[in-house]
């Protein structure tokens, strides 16, 4: 059986395969153009886009506003057919700035999480681009399109459902990731598509649920699939490819991990992540991390308690320096062991899902 396309309104992507959003600079315009020109949706990620501009020191607001324009635009160019959006977290204090950015460029599909993007549908509503809120359960996405419903009078385009497996920031408790007490995401995929079906009746349209959160191969997407989801969203698989925005080094931070290297860790955000606990993470676990310069990037980040420093440190390990920064992974990236091509990568995954289909 042939993968059914991913249906967002009047945006068709051929294969349900979303790459996700991965920052500071991991998925930019170079990864979301290929997987994009492959038939898939493409991901820019904002967080602190524009840590290469040469102001972003000293003016970080305006060097990230620039670089997205420039993301976007790039990933235009080198995919001018397929379909673009942006990952925004909610918790970033330029918020509704960047979403207005990338909504000036004629972004196809906004992906906001680490939050609750209840403000979404009022920052975007004189626009066309698609609107899809991550929600880690069925408790999120009914709170979600209850306020979108009474204060927007509209619904979702696309909801994605992040489960506890998800690599950077996760929507569950710390206490409950390191317990293993969380739901699993085929429950929680359920439970969502459940939740939003009266949103869907009132505004008579189709909500497409996308899964997210340690899918890995062909039959993960085949069992999604199956579930009721129409796609899912992936980003570690997306690293170890050709086309990753990020340094080699990074790439092979993820083919040289081992599966006890991977570990829950704190984030100054607020919230826990998942990463590969490297000589930085032990050294901040150790003695912390003192913050020499603030970014003022998180809405709730207390430069003088916080442990140390998210921009630098994901900034530093994207760049390479591993030793130095925060290397966010997915629970299955130590079963990554080459670098491909977004090409193979994408037929790979079709071809495993559409047998196990």
């Amino acid at each position: 059986m042939k993968l059914p396309p991913l249906k967002i309104g009047e945006l068709l992507a051929n294969i349900p395969i979303i790459q996700g959003g991965m920052g500071v600079g991991v998925s930019l315009s170079n990864l979301a153009s290929a997987v994009a020109n492959e038939g898939g949706i493409g991901i820019i990620s904002t967080a602190q886009i524009g840590y290469n501009e040469e102001d972003f020191a000293t003016n970080a607001k305006e060097a990230n506003k620039r670089a997205l324009r420039n993301e976007i635009r790039r990933a235009r160019k080198l995919s001018p057919k397929g379909i673009i959006g942006i990952n925004i977290m909610v918790a970033m204090n330029n918020y509704e700035e960047l979403t207005r950015t990338a909504l000036e460029e004629g972004i196809d599909l906004i992906i906001s999480g680490a939050g609750l993007a209840l403000n979404l549908p009022k920052i975007a509503k004189d626009f066309k681009a698609k609107l899809a809120p991550i929600v880690s359960s069925a408790k999120a996405a009914t709170v979600i399109s209850k306020m979108w419903d009474r204060k927007n009078h509209c619904a979702a385009d696309l909801v994605v459902v992040e489960g506890p497996e998800a690599g950077g920031h996760l929507g569950f408790s710390l206490e409950s990731l390191i317990e293993k007490k969380t739901q699993d995401l085929k429950d929680i995929v359920k439970e969502v598509i459940e939740a939003i079906k009266p949103f869907e009746e009132k505004y008579n349209k189709k909500i497409p649920v996308v899964a997210a959160g340690g899918i890995y191969s062909g039959a993960d997407i085949a069992e999604f699939i199956k579930l009721g989801a129409a796609g899912v969203q992936m980003a570690t698989r997306f690293v170890a490819t050709e086309e990753c925005d990020a340094s080699l080094a990074f790439k092979m931070a993820y083919i040289n991990s081992k599966k006890e290297d991977i570990k829950i860790v704190k984030s100054p955000v607020g919230m826990p992540g998942r990463a590969i606990n490297n000589a930085f993470m032990k050294s901040v676990v150790e003695n912390g991390c003192k913050v020499e310069k603030c970014y003022l990037c998180i809405k709730d980040c207390n430069p003088k308690l916080t442990p140390y420093c998210i921009t630098e440190a994901l900034i530093q390990a994207v760049k390479g320096n591993l030793d130095k920064g925060l290397i966010f992974v997915g629970s299955n990236a130590y079963k990554v062991d080459k670098i491909v091509s977004v090409k193979d990568l994408m037929h790979e995954l079709v071809t495993e899902a559409e047998s196990a289909l």
